[in-house]
């Protein structure tokens, strides 16, 4: 998805959300990932502009100070980036596996 990127290409527009808008991302963020409430101000300060990148593909990326925190395609949900997955990794939901499903696993 993001192999051929190329900022002055790619980037279709960039506006800074509105404090509503940026309300109902906050909320879309914390129905679909329950952990990030308590470190959702620290992600997402509401003192900072939430700047809104559209894309091409109907990709659209959220940054704050000029760091890309998630993505989403079209409608779909919010998805983190990895910088904010290892920063934050207790986000998403740990699943433990046995030895024998290891390699499963990580081969999809």
């Amino acid at each position: 998805m993001f192999k051929k990127f190329q900022s002055k290409e790619s980037i279709s527009g960039v506006t800074q959300s509105k404090t509503s808008v940026q309300k109902g991302i906050r909320n879309k963020l914390k129905e679909t990932y329950p952990a990030i409430e308590e470190y959702l101000d620290a992600i997402l300060p509401k003192k900072e502009p939430l700047m809104v990148v559209k894309c091409h593909e109907h990709i659209e990326l959220l940054s704050v100070n000029n760091e890309l925190l998630f993505f989403r395609q079209r409608d779909g949900p919010y998805c983190p980036t990895l910088r904010l997955l290892h920063k934050y990794p207790m986000i998403l939901p740990q699943l433990q596996v046995d030895k024998g499903a290891i390699r499963f696993v990580l081969s999809g």
